[in-house]
């Protein structure tokens, strides 16, 4: 005879879910902005420049009973460059190792061939769910929302597949962030966690460095030059003979230009832009690392480096 000792009302163990998630859209669809919203610091870089995001940034969202890696994939487009198709090549191989994407449509914008293009792409991958998420909605009236929402459905309709949801959400006003995660979650693999408690990214720090200095180095910079700025960290070093409670970090980066006529641009009158660079640069990287930062920034020329295969290897890519 079989004795019960748990009366079968008792709650099951509590599942927890564990998986990545990745966000796409055509460049400036807000993925970087939703992403540090979602994990509450700034781990992917954001400028109002397409195509500023070329590592693929995780951040980690944790949650009760749940840990979201997010995946930040650079744009995807039609490609003009080598490093245009590496980006594209980047993408493809993202969507079919996650467990979910995300594909972000600003509310302000109709769908248009980018978008379209994109769609196509999803639709042939079959068996991970799609949410499609309607970002920057804190820039339109209702009803313009609402018909974004429609042609959005009948998009995927049209390419015969469907959404898992569709989800309209203001990262900038925090609108709705907190119920993207909660769509998000149940369409995780039950698992453990996959990062310790506290971490955000596993980005290694150099390389968040030099992103961060390539936003400082983007912000301003006349249309020309988005594309043709890289930045390696060529070092990162704590200064010797300091005091315990008085640390300083030196970090030596070199920003790569294409062209000699490039530089004046980057530097600026007097020097001053390359100035302003490392001081907005310089408060970020403090605040990232939690130290007091010496920063030496040297502008360089890697001829067309986006063009020629062994320097987008030197330059990480």
């Amino acid at each position: 005879m079989s004795v019960r000792t748990q009366s079968s009302e008792e709650p099951a163990e509590a599942v927890h879910r564990a998986g990545f998630a990745c966000f796409v859209g055509r460049p400036n669809a807000g993925k970087s902005t939703l992403t540090n919203a979602l994990v509450g610091q700034k781990v992917a870089i954001t400028s109002n420049r397409p195509q500023t995001t070329r590592h693929t940034v995780r951040g980690i969202v944790h949650r009760e009973g749940a840990q979201l890696i997010l995946v930040d994939t650079p744009g995807l487009h039609k490609p003009r460059t080598l490093l245009g198709e590496r980006l594209n090549d980047v993408v493809r191989t993202t969507w079919a190792e996650v467990d979910v994407i995300g594909f972000c449509l600003p509310a302000n914008e109709k769908l248009g061939p980018g978008d379209r293009f994109i769609a196509k792409e999803l639709a042939g991958i079959k068996k991970t769910p799609k949410i499609a998420i309607v970002t920057k909605t804190d820039l339109v009236d209702s009803k313009t929302l609402a018909e974004q929402l429609i042609a959005i459905d009948q998009l995927a309709q049209e390419l015969g597949f469907t959404w898992a949801e569709i989800v309209p959400v203001s990262a900038t006003a925090n609108q709705q962030v907190d119920l993207l995660a909660d769509l998000l979650t149940p369409l995780l693999p039950e698992g453990p966690a996959l990062y310790p408690e506290g971490d955000l990214t596993d980005e290694p720090e150099q390389v968040m460095v030099a992103e961060l200095i390539r936003e400082a180095a983007l912000e301003g910079v006349r249309d020309e030059l988005p594309h043709s700025i890289a930045v390696v960290v060529e070092e990162m070093l704590p200064r010797e003979d300091r005091p315990a409670d008085k640390p300083l970090l030196d970090i030596h980066a070199n920003v790569f230009i294409e062209r000699p006529s490039q530089k004046g641009i980057i530097i600026g009158p007097k020097g001053k832009r390359l100035k302003d660079v490392g001081i907005k640069s310089r408060k970020q990287i403090e605040a990232l690392l939690g130290t007091p930062v010496f920063l030496d920034l040297h502008v360089k020329v890697a001829k067309d480096w986006q063009r020629d295969p062994k320097q987008l290897r030197r330059l990480g890519f």
